[in-house]
């Protein structure tokens, strides 16, 4: 799981949204016994804040204390998830990996999207009266599944 915590996701309470729809992943994903690793992308690089750890009531106190700014070290994160990913795919091949990504797409330029070798689902909280749509072209060129918080979160 990759978490955009950059500065534009604190716009029209994209990220505040988002924290309410990771909350409920992240009991869906306790109660299920999944296994979890969570990358932010804010400031100038991405951040690990678990590695394939069973989802756990700790999440919920990372997840309080994330705030938004800085950098959006995306294509950063998405290298380091997709090494991350083959790496543990080697060790653990019958390990049914899926990558969710949550991002207003609000890229100033991209190029060279890695591939991830898992399926995927984008989930855009782009929000306010002018919006750029990126997050719909990123989620293409990765491959991923694409669905805007709007039809996830009721408002």
């Amino acid at each position: 799981m990759i978490v955009d915590a950059s500065a534009s996701t604190r716009r029209h309470q994209a990220l505040s949204d988002a924290k309410g729809l990771l909350a409920q992943l992240f009991d869906d994903a306790y109660r299920q016994r999944a296994r979890l690793a969570l990358l932010t992308a804010s400031g100038h690089a991405p951040r690990w804040q678990v590695q394939g750890l069973k989802a756990s009531a700790g999440l919920r106190h990372w997840l309080d204390e994330l705030g938004a700014g800085g950098g959006t070290p995306l294509l950063a994160a998405l290298g380091e998830a997709g090494r991350w990913l083959a790496a543990r795919q080697k060790r653990l091949p019958a390990e049914q990996q899926r990558l969710l990504l949550v991002t207003d797409g609000r890229l100033k330029e991209w190029s060279g999207v890695p591939a991830l070798g898992c399926p995927g689902l984008l989930i855009d909280i782009e929000r306010g009266p002018i919006r750029l749509g990126r997050a719909r072209q990123l989620a293409a060129e990765l491959q991923a599944d694409y669905r805007h918080i709007d039809e996830l979160v009721s408002g």
